[in-house]
């Protein structure tokens, strides 16, 4: 019997995208979309309430959600929470519309000027706010265009809505935010696997 915790990558992407090392050892079932990145389950990911209930010790929603409209993202987060476990936790990594605009003003940018530097090549604002251009031209799905975003106080928001517990928000860079997301509230043992201080909840 398997005792290691099991983790759901909603969006996966290919098999040689990294998951965050906090994840290590953990048993990862990849789930996607696309055929072509060949995951564990094929699914679109609006119809996670189709799977088991309270399946997975942890969900990582990882640069997936700005890709719905806002009501299908919340039958996203809604299914999310339909497969973790009671004591579960998911983790939402989305771009940060809000540090997009203030750099947009401050380094006055326009939509076709490039953003950062990534490993894939120069990004765009447009491809922060739109979808990756590249990815999407290439691969002609426009599955892979962005039809929501976020900033810190939306996702908040938009956690809550979907029925989450617990939640906090904030920032990986300058760009991109991380959302933790229990179903009801975080373990000692999540506040450590995350390196949340122990007054977070409080």
């Amino acid at each position: 019997m398997n005792s290691m915790p099991t983790l759901l990558d909603v969006g996966c992407g290919p098999a040689g995208v990294l998951i965050p090392s906090h994840y290590q050892g953990w048993t990862r079932v990849r789930l996607d979309i696309d055929p072509a990145c060949k995951p564990d389950i094929v699914l679109d990911a609006r119809s996670l309430h189709t799977l088991p209930a309270r399946t997975y010790d942890a969900v990582l929603c990882g640069d997936n959600i700005e890709h719905f409209f806002r009501h299908d993202g919340m039958l996203v987060a809604k299914g999310i929470l339909h497969v973790l476990k009671a004591d579960g936790v998911a983790e939402f990594v989305t771009p940060d519309l809000e540090g997009v605009m203030r750099a947009m003003i401050d380094r006055k940018l326009d939509l076709d000027d490039v953003l950062y530097q990534s490993p894939v090549g120069p990004i765009e604002v447009h491809d922060v706010l739109y979808g990756y251009q590249r990815e999407i031209r290439a691969s002609g799905h426009d599955f892979y265009a962005h039809r929501t975003g976020f900033t810190r106080k939306s996702m908040l928001n938009f956690l809550k809505a979907a029925g989450f517990g617990q939640i906090c928000v904030g920032n990986r860079g300058e760009f991109t935010l991380v959302a933790l997301a229990f179903v009801s509230r975080a373990t000692p043992e999540q506040m450590k696997l995350f390196g949340l201080p122990e007054n977070m909840f409080a």
